[in-house]
């Protein structure tokens, strides 16, 4: 089978792979469509040490099951799925928050990903998909999963109701359009992103109805929001992040772009602010996240961008270089 391979930093490259087999419990899944997440392109850059060299990355993904070893799935369901893989027996796993599973591992990083024509992938970790939604929509379920949980987690935080809040969101990529989007659908009426790409801040405007701005040109307003999403994650945004909020409010960090920065301690504590991280999503979740994209949640989804596979070095290289129309690009096998 064909794969797109990660082979040294700032490189990938189309290779010959055996093609996968499923061990006990596991199917293998035929890729119909897979996202390229930011995460992805942190390894291509070479700044994960999790992700070495010669591995597939992939973990946005839908696909059909091509072999299976677990009496509960049958070969030709449709599925996505989540690219943790999760013991199903810790703390975490058995109170429902397994993205926290004390041994979890992952698709894309400690077993080949999804950029190839197949992937295994443990049962565990299926969700099935309505038989009409298009596989473009299927691969979105990873990163909107993400947005729903972190939405969701921060919520739980306010002390209003969301649709009372003014809300900031930092970083109009995939993720942070996501969070835009499904708070309008939860009922935010006052919704706005600091992005500084001016087609990132068309594109929002047009697809969640939000204001925009750029934050090279000027800061947002101090104390104005109740809450912020950061979903970038650097020095410069999570200190934007921080000025912006208004006391009592709370602070949702999404983005990992510094792994550390200071921050304004002295206004978290006087101000009574809720600073808050978020990881991935569980498996209830991504089931909800299925049925919110089925019903349109997260808008039409015409904003994303699809190659072919055998293309995927490419678009790894036209995101590098900013030159690609969306921030999110969906490669297709061949295959397919």
């Amino acid at each position: 089978m064909k794969a797109l391979v990660y082979t040294q930093p700032n490189e990938m490259q189309l290779l010959d792979r055996p093609e996968p087999v499923a061990g006990e419990g596991e199917v293998v899944l035929k890729i119909e469509a897979v996202g390229i997440c930011g995460s992805d392109m942190h390894a291509y850059h070479g700044h994960d040490p999790r992700r070495q060299p010669g591995l597939v990355l992939g973990h946005e993904f839908a696909g059909i099951i091509a072999q299976s070893r677990d009496a509960r799935w049958r070969e030709g369901t449709r599925v996505t799925g989540n690219p943790l893989i999760t013991c199903g027996t810790c703390e975490y796993c058995v109170q429902g928050r397994d993205n926290l599973c004390a041994h979890r591992t992952m698709v894309g990083m400690t077993r080949p990903g999804a950029f190839a024509d197949y992937m295994s992938i443990p049962a565990s970790s299926l969700v099935a998909i309505p038989a009409d939604m298009p596989a473009h929509v299927a691969a979105a379920t990873e990163p909107a999963a993400t947005a729903l949980h972190a939405v969701n987690l921060m919520m739980r935080a306010l002390s209003r109701p969301l649709p009372e809040c003014r809300t900031l969101i930092v970083g109009g990529g995939a993720i942070g359009l996501f969070c835009a989007l499904l708070l309008k659908s939860y009922g935010c009426r006052d919704v706005t992103i600091a992005e500084t790409h001016a087609a990132r801040r068309a594109l929002a405007e047009h697809e969640a109805k939000c204001k925009t701005y750029s934050p090279l040109e000027h800061d947002a307003e101090p104390n104005r929001f109740d809450c912020v999403i950061d979903a970038v994650g650097a020095k410069v945004t999570r200190n934007s992040a921080l000025a912006a909020i208004k006391p009592g409010g709370v602070v949702m960090h999404i983005g990992l772009q510094d792994w550390s920065s200071e921050i304004d301690m002295r206004k978290l504590t006087l101000a009574e602010i809720t600073l808050l991280g978020t990881y991935t999503y569980t498996m209830a979740d991504l089931r909800a996240t299925v049925g919110a994209l089925h019903e349109g949640a997260f808008g039409a989804l015409t904003r994303l961008e699809y190659r072919p596979l055998a293309e995927g070095a490419q678009a790894f290289a036209d995101l590098h270089a900013g030159r690609a129309k969306s921030s999110k690009i969906l490669l297709i096998p061949e295959t397919v």
